[in-house]
């Protein structure tokens, strides 16, 4: 009796299997959106709130930190307790916090409201793809996986496009109220179509782990995202560095070591994971970099308003939506490795033609150049969290999932604070010149942003603020066009070490017995 209703449930949980990823796609979706959607708003965040350049970038990061931080304890929790029900109270959090932000009254309540946002992500984003490997039968999931990559790449394409609309139309705080609808939605549907799934055998919680690896990525990634501002041979940055890969060497000593690790460390030696792993940070390395330099580009360089600016920046979500969601036909055909390598051959050779472009670049290489882009990332992200996916148990995949996640978003922190770091380097050598008559404070702000050498410029006679506003677009330009190179150069190597160590196809027996 037992046996036929628990066929009759998994039979249920099949036929509603793609409800079921309709649900968790709207779940993703406004995570994908929060990672972009704030970028079109600085502008407009700097003149609401006078908001200083690193207050500016903590209303971003601080749910990067937070994010990253829990990503692999809530997924570790999602596996125990259930994915379900950790998806749900992610996306209440998300909605509560949304609100929170949209009626924040300075940068230090948005701040708060952003980290607390993190805390919902990282609830809502390793239950999707863990839930989703659940009820895809493994002929399936390559297919499925594509679709959840598409719209994860959907979300982050069209959070430019959607905050320039809405900053059109209403305040900048209903780039935040957009959250609350779809998590509602979701969180309502998700009662009847998302079947809740937990490790059918979970062992005992690693507390030391889950300690010791928040501690670790929040250590590093703050240390990334301090390292532009403090510079990168500052003391507390380099102590934070040395600090956080002492953190992660006591991380992994302790699940080495544990019975019960939170992270089983044996799934490293399936060279899929490790690989897949590899080529999703390098990705969106230099995918979160390009889109910190590009929104800026396009509103103070070429003069975009922040709706045009979002229109123009759609072809991300077109390009990764085909990329990914014909990504699985491809594998079929050519192989992981072949498919994730050349997806990182192209992110490298598009990355290098930006180094051309010029303040009064036609938009139609702009836009030609972020859908070919976004077109190699689609074909990146799909396989590669497939392989990372195939190669775990699926009791563990809350766990695997976090472990992509983490990939993703410490990789984006690097990528944003390095090409950022790189971009305002270039940037002030280059307006040394430029800033040379004017007085201290006004020369010191010019050099420090393109934005606020364009506001200084409105206050200054029209002969001489014409002069600043293309020096400061010329310098712009030519900083973002070299700091792309080192994103460049990082897919290109990555492209030759996953066309050289990846297996093709999932193995046999992707995790010994033993491993598990």
């Amino acid at each position: 009796m037992m046996d036929s209703s628990l066929d009759s449930t998994q039979s249920v949980t099949y036929r509603r299997r793609w409800w079921t990823l309709g649900i968790l796609s709207m779940s993703l979706l406004i995570i994908g959106l929060d990672n972009t959607i704030l970028n079109i708003a600085i502008p407009t965040l700097q003149r609401e709130f006078g908001a200083t350049a690193t207050s500016l970038q903590w209303m971003i990061d601080a749910y990067i930190l937070v994010f990253a931080g829990l990503l692999l304890t809530m997924g570790s929790f999602g596996d125990r307790f259930g994915r379900r029900r950790a998806l749900q109270v992610g996306l209440l959090v998300f909605g509560l916090s949304s609100f929170f932000a949209a009626y924040a009254d300075s940068s230090a309540q948005l701040i708060a409201a952003r980290a607390l946002m993190g805390i919902g992500g990282a609830l809502i984003m390793p239950s999707t793809l863990s839930i989703l490997t659940d009820v895809f039968p493994r002929e399936e999931r390559g297919k499925a996986i594509g679709i959840w990559a598409g719209v994860a790449g959907m979300g982050i394409g069209l959070g430019p496009l959607t905050g320039g609309i809405l900053l059109e139309h209403f305040w900048w705080g209903s780039v935040f109220l957009i959250n609350i609808p779809i998590a509602g939605l979701a969180l309502a549907a998700g009662v009847v179509l998302v079947p809740e799934s937990r490790d059918p055998n979970p062992a005992p919680l690693d507390i030391p782990g889950a300690v010791l690896s928040m501690f670790a990525v929040t250590t590093l990634v703050y240390s990334v995202i301090e390292a532009p501002n403090r510079g990168w041979s500052d003391g507390l940055v380099i102590l934070g560095f040395v600090g956080g890969v002492a953190l992660v060497a006591a991380f992994v000593y302790r699940e080495i070591r544990t019975d019960y690790p939170m992270l089983n460390f044996a799934f490293f030696k399936n060279p899929r994971f490790s690989a897949g792993t590899g080529a999703i940070g390098v990705g969106f390395f230099a995918l979160f970099g390009m889109v910190f330099g590009l929104t800026q580009y396009l509103q103070f360089v070429q003069g975009y308003t922040p709706l045009e600016a979002g229109l123009r920046m759609s072809p991300v979500a077109l390009g990764i939506m085909i990329g990914a969601g014909n990504s699985h036909r491809l594998v079929g055909k050519l192989g992981t490795n072949k498919v994730v390598a050349m997806g990182l051959l192209i992110l490298s050779g598009v990355l290098v033609t930006i180094t051309f472009w010029q303040p009064d670049t036609d938009y139609w290489i702009v836009g030609l150049t972020l859908f070919v882009l976004a077109f190699g990332m689609g074909n990146l992200m799909a396989p590669s969290t497939d392989s990372v996916m195939g190669a775990v148990p699926e009791a563990n995949a809350g766990i695997a999932s976090a472990m992509n996640d983490v990939t993703r978003q410490v990789a984006g922190a690097l990528g944003v604070a390095v090409i950022g770091s790189v971009i305002n380097t270039v940037y002030s050598g280059k307006m040394s010149d430029a800033v040379a008559g004017l007085p201290p404070e006004a020369a010191k702000a010019a050099s420090d942003s393109v934005g606020a050498a364009s506001q200084i410029a409105l206050t200054m006679p029209a002969e001489v603020a014409g002069g600043l506003v293309n020096a400061a677009n010329l310098a712009f330009t030519d900083a973002l066009g070299i700091a792309v190179l080192v994103a460049a150069g990082a897919a290109l190597v990555g492209s030759v070490f996953i066309a050289r160590f990846m297996p093709p196809h999932h193995l046999p027996n992707e995790v010994s017995e033993s491993d598990r």
